[in-house]
This record gives C-alpha cells, structure tokens and sequence, in this order.
C-alpha cells in the first residue's frame, strides 16, 4: 500500500460513481437494451465472444454496454466471468463440412461446386456514410430479402453481382419473386426455415477438398489422436508450441495484432503468396459426449467463420509441388479475424516446411507472447498505478548523477582558471 494516497477509497467510490453516469449519458436518451447491442451490434459482440472465449451473445452484449462500448475492456470482463464457470467436460470437435451455409465464397474458383454465396457483407458498399440510418430509416433492402434463396446451379453457377441477388446464379428459372420475410424480435428479419442452404458433401465440397482429390494441396496435418489436446485456459504458454496451441492463442488473439502481422506477411516479410481458398459463414451443431449415455449429444448450434488459404506451394526431390495450408476459425461472423488467422498460422509453419523464418510473423515467441489483448492491456495499462516509490529513487538517482558531474566539471575549471589568472 502507498502511504502516500490519501483519501483513496473515497476517491475511487466517487470515480465509480463517475464512470456509471457516464456510461448512462443523457438521462434524456433512452438506454441501450442487451438485446439492441446484440441485434445491431452484432459483430462487436462476436468480437468479444471470439476474443472473450465464452460463446453467450447476452453476455457478451452486458459487457459491451458496462465496458461503454470499449471492446478490448469487455473482452477482459468476459475472460474474468469465463474463469468461474464450472467445466464438465470438451465438445466434440465441430464439422465445419455440414455447416449451415450463410456466406461461402472462394477467391481461387470462380465456378465451383455449390456456388458463391454472397450473404451478408460490406464488400459491396461504397463506404459512404447513410444519412438514412441517422433518421431512423428503414433501409429498402431489407424489405426485399427472399424467404428462400434460389437453387445452387451446380458447378456452372457464376456469384452474383452487387445488388443483383444473394446467391451464386444458374440458368435455371427463378420462378415468382419471393416474398418478404417476417420480422422477428428487435425488428430484425429472422431467416425462414429454408432461408438458408444446408451443406451437403455432393453440392457443397471444400475447395480444399477439390485440390486434394487431386493431390495439389499438402494433407491436413493429421494429429495424433492418441495426444491430448493443448488447452491455454488451463497450462501456461510454452515454447515451441504445437500446432493446436498455436491456433488456440490465434483464435482468441487481437484482431488488431493478428490484422498487421497477416499485413506484413502480404509485403514481404514471410512472404507466403496465399489465396483465399474458401470463406464460410454458417451455423453448427456442438456435440458434447455423455459417458452415461455412450454416445454424442447435441448441444445447441453456434455460428462460426472458417476461412481456407491456399499458399504457395513446395516440393522436394521425393514430393511433387503442392500448395500448402493455412487455416483461421473464429466465433460469430469475423472475416477479418479468420483470413489474419489463417494468414499467420501459415508463417508460423515456415520451419515445420523446411522454409526460411526471420520474419516477426513467423517468430512463434513474438507472435504467440503478445498476441492476447488481455495480457497486453494489463502490461501496459498498469503504468497508469501509482509507482511513486520507483520514481522518487529514479529522481534521487538522477539527481545524484548530475550533482557528482557538476562537481568534476567545476574542479576540472578551477584549474584553467587560476592558470589564466
């Protein structure tokens, strides 16, 4: 305890109240609900989710609005709360292949099995800003959503255009115009029964799987299924990690840490070449195997982003050339999140592919140590703490210092001095 802080409990009492008033704003302002940051915030709240560690969009919701809309501060009350949760057990590992598709796209097939499904997605708009959401306006598009997405054209389907439809399109008939969906809670379309295209192996096929068929992709690196699997919320981080750990720490890394790494990558530093592969965005079945049953029981369904890279490719004296794999998982809709993700967890392969890695993104200590925004904040945000002790020895320390070298300097002239004199 600083002896020096007077009057600090009242102090704080008086900063608490502080922020609570400001975190309500305007009395005259009607207050955010949970459900209005949930619905129309959407992907903030899979930010914390993802970063946080703790899939509740609730939660996730109550800590943006007690956090005032910090992210990184409400990523930090999820990990807090996600430490006093009991654990009963690991899900089952989630089969990204039988996900329910809501956006798929591919940067390396213009026509591939299934099609490109457009969904959901900014990278269509202008970036202007629309006054019309300032008013409280009802964006036109919406009303126009289809109940149900039209047929997948096979492999001849070509993705939409902007405005065009939501769906990669076929030659077929598209039959009457759809009708409109109903609204569900918040005022927010709730896609229908059919509104959305569930996988199936012969329509829906990895892109990577495609490559593969063909032996022009590495293998997925296979685990040893008799290992057990690394768990960052319960061992410390060692060095060198594996690659389950690796993903672990990326997957719950700063978007903002990883976005620049997967930047470097892009200009040189690791250069890696990648492709994306295949973008999804989709719900899937958790499953959770129960001992007393003796078999896998669905939990429920969460959405995820998956994203593939393809990179560039190697072979050797004994193997063919093939392209070579990187891979980004994350909770809710984060596209960002995902193609940094599989960007570094290909840098950080450099050494198992035999490659150069003197790049910071290909350094699994530097990148896996600083990449939790948690731990960083702390570190850094702790400076704010009294250190009143630490500087008032610095300040001795300092002044001592250039008291000694006045002294030497002033004896060094007195001499001169009287030899002038």
């Amino acid at each position: 305890m600083y002896v020096a802080v007077k009057g600090g409990e009242r102090a704080i009492d008086n900063a608490h109240r502080l922020l609570a008033a400001a975190r309500r704003g305007d009395p005259a302002t009607p207050e955010l609900s949970l459900a209005q940051i949930s619905e129309q915030l959407a992907l903030g709240v899979d930010r914390v989710m993802a970063e946080g560690s703790l899939y509740d969009r609730e939660l996730a919701a109550l800590a943006i609005k007690q956090a005032r809309g910090d992210l990184i501060e409400a990523i930090f009350l999820i990990r807090a709360y996600r430490t006093t949760l009991p654990r009963f057990g690991a899900s089952q590992p989630i089969d990204t292949g039988a996900m329910e598709i809501r956006r798929r796209i591919s940067a390396a097939f213009k026509d591939l099995p299934g099609g490109q499904v457009l969904g959901p997605t900014f990278d269509y708009t202008h970036r202007l800003l629309d006054t019309g959401l300032a008013e409280g306006a009802v964006q036109s598009e919406s009303a126009a959503l289809p109940s149900t997405l039209p047929p997948v054209g096979g492999e001849g389907g070509e993705q939409s255009e902007p405005g065009g439809g939501n769906h990669a399109s076929s030659e077929q008939e598209r039959g009457p115009p759809p009708r409109p969906p109903s609204l569900g809670s918040g005022g927010r379309p709730s896609p229908p029964t059919g509104g959305r295209v569930e996988k199936e192996p012969a329509t829906m096929p990895r892109v990577t799987d495609l490559l593969a068929d063909e032996s022009l992709i590495e293998p997925s690196p296979a685990a040893d299924p008799a290992a057990a699997v690394g768990d960052l919320t319960r061992e410390p981080l060692g060095f060198p990690a594996n690659r389950d750990v690796r993903l672990q720490n990326l997957a719950r890394g700063d978007e903002g840490f990883l976005l620049a790494l997967a930047y470097s990558t892009q200009r040189g530093y690791g250069r890696t070449h990648p492709f994306a592969g295949e973008i999804r965005l989709g719900e899937v079945e958790v499953e959770f195997y129960a001992d007393e049953v003796g078999f896998a029981v669905p939990l429920g369904r969460i959405t995820v982003t998956e994203c593939q890279m393809v990179n560039q490719f190697r072979g050797s004296a004994s193997e063919p050339p093939q392209f070579t794999r990187g891979y980004g998982l994350t909770f809710g809709h984060g596209e960002r999140k995902a193609m940094g993700m599989a960007l570094v967890d290909r840098a950080l392969r450099a050494r198992e592919l035999g490659e150069e890695s003197g790049a910071p993104a290909q350094d699994e200590e530097f990148v896996l140590s600083h990449s939790d925004n948690v731990q960083a904040t702390g570190f850094v945000e702790h400076l704010k703490l009294p250190h009143y002790v630490d500087f008032q020895a610095e300040l001795g320390l300092i002044r001592r210092m250039r008291a000694e070298i006045a002294q030497a300097e002033g004896a060094a002239r007195s001499p001169a001095r009287e030899a002038a004199e």
